[in-house]
């Protein structure tokens, strides 16, 4: 029975190389893939096959929208370090108030969820003031700070919800 075991082994070993060899031509096919072709060609597909449209009219970030936009809106006075559409994290450079010059601070927002909702948005907010040698040192911030800044984002993004439904 070795003679049948090898012929087994030898069709499982062919099919296997079949499937790696349909794989491999897939991914090459279509010449070079940028940000703009696989948004237009809807991404790797392993077989070929297109991507269904979609009716819904949501947008093509990773996050709800409404709050992305909120976000940046409220902290559009403080520099920007990073904007992440996909996993929903926007972080500020330090900012110094002219008024206060010897304090500065910095914001982290994490959007987390696709839906309108409060819970779906933390805020870190970062303080630091200036000491005697000149040199920054890290300070708490107070607590409402943080909830100041989420219910400002939150009402924000309410109305931008709001105008959109409306026209």
């Amino acid at each position: 029975m070795p003679f049948v075991r090898g012929v087994w082994m030898r069709g499982l070993t062919v099919g296997a190389m079949a499937l790696s060899l349909a794989a491999l031509t897939a991914c090459s096919s279509g010449g070079p893939k940028t940000f703009q072709t696989q948004e237009e060609g809807g991404g790797f597909r392993l077989f070929g096959g297109r991507k269904a449209a979609s009716s819904s009219q949501e947008p093509a970030i990773g996050v709800n929208g409404y709050l992305w936009r909120a976000t940046l809106d409220t902290l559009a006075f403080m520099p920007l370090s990073s904007a992440d559409p996909y996993g929903g994290v926007v972080i500020t450079d330090w900012y110094v108030n002219p008024e206060k010059p010897d304090e500065r601070f910095k914001c982290t927002v994490y959007i987390l969820d696709a839906r309108l909702r409060a819970d779906g948005l933390n805020v870190a907010v970062f303080k630091q003031a200036r000491d005697a040698s000149g040199g920054w040192v890290d300070q708490t911030s107070a607590g409402q700070t943080e909830t100041d800044i989420e219910n400002a984002i939150l009402t924000k993004a309410r109305q931008l919800r709001l105008s959109n439904i409306r026209g």
